[in-house]
C-alpha cells in the first residue's frame, strides 16, 4: 500500500503518534509487522495543534519527505497579549507581563513589520538538534539551549479578529517557519508579550485542510 493520506491532527497528538497510529493499521490490514511498513509525514505540527498533517504511506513516497517538506504552509491561529508562555504556546508556564490593551491600528503596523523575508529564531522547546539531541530535551533538562537565527518569509500575515487578549490571524508562510516565535516576536514588538493560544494548519503546499480526514475515520479512508 502505497500513496499520501492528508489528516486532521487533534490536539493532544503529535505528529510521531499519528504515524504510528497508521502504521499500525497498515501493517495489520498487510499482515506485517508495523517496523516493516514505512509511513513518514512531511512537517511535524505541535501537540497542542490541529489541522493538516500530510503522511506519505510506502517506500516510493516517503522518498518524497524532503521535497514536501519544504512546501509553503498556510496557518490559523490566535495569539495570547499580555503573557509569555515558557514553551511560546498553552502548556508551558505562563507569566504575565503587560495588561496594556494595542489599538487595532498599532496591531495592524506591528504584523506590518512581520512580512515578507525576516530573521527568526526558532523556539527553545523545538524538535531543532544540537549537538545531535533535540533542543526541546535539552530544555526540559534545564540546560541552556542557543540556536541561530534564521531567514524564513512570511507571504501573508492577515488579521481576522481582534478582542482583546486574543487576537485571530491567518498566517502563509515558508517551510522552516515556526509559529510560535512569530507571536513571541509580535508580542516584544507591541511590548505586551504574547503566546500562540491556539493553532491550526490548513494547507500544506497544494494539500488542504477539507480533504483530510479525522482520526476517527482513518480506518475507513484508508481501505475503502
Amino acid at each position: 500500500m502505497q500513496g499520501i493520506l492528508l489528516v486532521d491532527k487533534p490536539t493532544g497528538w503529535t505528529s510521531h503518534d499519528v504515524v504510528n497510529y497508521v502504521r499500525k493499521m497498515v501493517a495489520r490490514t498487510e499482515d506485517k509487522k508495523p517496523r516493516q511498513v514505512k509511513v513518514g509525514h512531511t512537517g511535524t505540527l505541535d501537540p497542542f495543534a490541529t489541522g493538516l498533517l500530510v503522511l506519505l504511506i510506502g517506500k516510493e513516497y516517503t522518498k518524497r519527505a524532503g521535497e514536501l517538506s519544504k512546501l509553503d504552509k498556510t496557518y490559523e491561529m490566535t495569539m495570547r497579549l499580555g503573557a509569555t508562555s515558557s514553551t511560546g504556546d498553552p502548556e508551558g508556564e505562563i507569566k504575565a507581563v503587560s495588561d496594556a490593551q494595542p489599538s487595532e491600528k498599532a496591531l495592524i503596523q506591528a504584523l506590518g513589520q512581520f512580512t515578507g523575508e525576516i530573521s527568526q529564531v526558532p523556539p527553545v522547546y523545538s524538535a531543532i538538534k544540537v549537538n545531535g539531541q533535540r533542543a526541546y530535551k535539552l530544555a526540559r533538562k534545564g540546560q541552556e539551549v542557543k540556536l541561530e537565527s534564521r531567514k524564513v518569509t512570511i507571504s501573508k500575515l492577515e488579521l481576522i479578529d481582534y478582542t482583546y487578549p486574543n487576537v485571530k490571524l491567518v498566517a502563509e508562510v515558508s517551510s522552516g517557519t515556526y509559529i510560535r516565535s512569530l507571536v513571541e516576536d509580535i508580542g516584544r514588538v507591541l511590548e505586551t508579550g504574547a503566546y500562540t493560544a491556539a493553532l491550526e494548519r490548513t494547507k500544506v503546499g497544494q494539500f488542504e485542510k477539507g480533504a483530510s480526514v479525522k482520526q476517527d475515520n482513518l480506518l475507513a479512508n484508508i481501505f475503502s
